[in-house]
C-alpha cells in the first residue's frame, strides 16, 4: 500500500464527476473544481473525457470525446460512456421540459428553479397523444418517462412539493435551443409512420 501517491482533494471532485454532475450550490465541490480546473481538465482528457464547465449557469459535467475527437491514439481507447438512446416517450417527454425551461428563462424572473407540476405537465403530455387515449395509462406513462429522466439527472422529484419536479439545468446543457428544433422534428416524423 506504500504505492499509493499522496491524496489529493480533486480526486473528491473527480469521482462526483464521474458520477454524474456537480451544481455551482455544491459550494465545496465546485471551490474544488474551480481551482483544481486545468488538472481535471488534463487527467479527464487523458481517458477520453471533455470538463465542461458553464460558469454562467453554475453547472459542470463530462463529456465524451465524439467520434471526430478521437484521434492520434485515442480511438483505441474504450468508451467510458455508454450511449443509449432514450426511446420516444422520454424523448418526447425532454422536448416538452425544454420548452418549459426555455419560457422559464424568458418569462420567471422570481424563481432560481425550474419547477413544473405533474398536472400541467400532463395536459401538455396528453396533447401530444390522440384524443381517445386512455387517460390512465397515459399519466402512467409520463410518470415512467419522468422516472427514466431522473435517473440520469434531467429532472429531480421535489420531496417538499409532492407532484412537482425541477427541470435540472442539465437537460438545458445536454439539449440546446438548436437540438431542441431537431428532436422535435424527428419526434414529429417518427409519429408519422
Amino acid at each position: 500500500m506504500s504505492d499509493i501517491p499522496e491524496f489529493r482533494e480533486r480526486g473528491i471532485v473527480a469521482v462526483n464527476l464521474l458520477q454524474g454532475v456537480i451544481y455551482e450550490e455544491q459550494a465545496d465541490l465546485w471551490s474544488l473544481l474551480l481551482s483544481n480546473e486545468s488538472d481535471l481538465s488534463e487527467y479527464f482528457c487523458e481517458i477520453g473525457l471533455t470538463l465542461i464547465i458553464d460558469r454562467a449557469e453554475g453547472i459542470a459535467y463530462l463529456r465524451q470525446f465524439g467520434d471526430d475527437e478521437r484521434t492520434g491514439g485515442y480511438e483505441r481507447l474504450p468508451r467510458l460512456f455508454k450511449k443509449t438512446p432514450l426511446s420516444y416517450k422520454p424523448t418526447l417527454l425532454c422536448v416538452l421540459l425544454r420548452e418549459e425551461y426555455r419560457k422559464f428563462e424568458e418569462e420567471d424572473l422570481d424563481n432560481e428553479r425550474c419547477v413544473i407540476e405533474v398536472d400541467s405537465l400532463f395536459e401538455l403530455w396528453k396533447s401530444c397523444f390522440p384524443a381517445n387515449s386512455d387517460e390512465v395509462i397515459l399519466r402512467k406513462q409520463l410518470i415512467t418517462a419522468l422516472n427514466q429522466l431522473e435517473k440520469i439527472k434531467f429532472v429531480a422529484t421535489l420531496k417538499e412539493e409532492p407532484g412537482s419536479w425541477e427541470v435540472r439545468k442539465l437537460l438545458k446543457a445536454r439539449i440546446p435551443i438548436d437540438e431542441l428544433e431537431h428532436l422535435r422534428d424527428r419526434l414529429i416524423a417518427n409519429e408519422r409512420k
